[in-house]
């Protein structure tokens, strides 16, 4: 078995000294001109996911890029997923590609971009994404409202921790996700349920890059693992899928505990037929007493 060696941490080193899974994004901006800007990235993730009032992702970038100049500028962005065709990672190669102007870089784009579904104001959609998050950024965080548009050449200190203007060439924006759009297909896939014939081709970027190639795979179908459950489910498991379904309704932990007999299979349209009997009969928590009230309904329109 090979032994695992330590190499060298340097810059950029998710491509110079990893190889690192990531997204292909297009991130479209409004440049001062009024023109929708693409740049291409992979640095942007997930990063409030529960728990706070709103939800968000984190964009990691060049200060002096396009996009991060737009950004501290307007506070609005685009986030667009492409699909795995080369012609479009060859596009988003060439998007990437530093120190042109909003104009040049344009003038030959092959995407087709359409308004926003917020307000035309903000920047165009790719139409090509099969999914989209409209956002914005957040710079009451650490107090980055401070930080302006204008500096090409490096910001001098002092430097935020984690949004807005964090280093002489670096900046990290929370960007507030204020829509997520998605093709029909995918979208039907979500409500109705995935399997690995209905996922979207998604590529991946591999991070490592030498002075002449970035690298991207192809999608390939993916496989379910099977979650393990005590029975039929467990309260967890269940509390995860009630969580999902409609965020005006919550289910208590004592309301879980009595659905995990359900089969796993079932569980989904089970919950949903809930919520819409809770949202019928002006419930918007579903304790042990209101699922009873639901159950009763449940089974009086089985009966029917």
């Amino acid at each position: 078995m090979d032994e695992l060696k330590e190499l060298r941490i340097v810059d950029n080193f998710y491509q110079t000294s990893s190889f690192f899974p990531m997204p292909t994004i297009l991130i479209s901006t409004v440049s001062e001109s009024g023109q929708t800007n693409l740049g291409a990235y992979s640095l942007c993730f997930p990063y409030y996911i529960a728990g706070k009032d709103y939800y968000a992702m984190i964009l990691e970038c060049r200060n002096s890029s396009n996009t991060a100049q737009n950004i501290l500028r307007t506070k609005k962005c685009a986030l667009n997923f492409i699909t795995d065709s080369r012609k479009y990672f060859k596009e988003a190669v060439r998007l990437g590609f530093p120190g042109e102007t909003t104009e040049e870089k344009m003038k030959n784009c092959i995407f087709n971009l359409i308004d926003s579904k917020i307000e035309p104001s903000r920047p165009q959609l790719v139409s090509e994404s099969f999914q989209v998050f409209e956002c914005t950024w957040d710079d009451s965080l650490e107090d980055a409202y401070q930080d302006k548009a204008g500096c090409l050449e490096g910001y001098e200190p002092p430097y935020r921790n984690f949004n807005g203007i964090t280093s002489k060439f670096g900046a990290h924006f929370i960007l507030k996700i204020d829509k997520i759009l998605m093709k029909e297909k995918y979208h039907k896939s979500i409500i109705n349920g995935v399997n690995g014939w209905n996922f979207p081709s998604v590529p991946v970027d591999y991070g490592y890059r030498d002075s002449t190639n970035f690298w991207c795979s192809q999608f390939k179908r993916p496989y379910a693992e099977k979650i393990p459950a005590k029975d039929n489910g467990d309260v967890k498991s269940v509390m995860y899928a009630a969580e999902r379904i409609d965020p005006d309704v919550k289910f208590t932990e004592e309301a879980c505990a009595k659905l995990t007999k359900i089969p796993r299979v079932f569980l989904k349209a089970a919950l949903t037929q809930m919520v819409n009997i809770a949202k019928e009969e002006s419930i918007t928590l579903i304790d042990e007493k209101a699922l009873d009230i639901i159950n009763d309904k449940r089974r009086k329109e089985k009966k029917k």
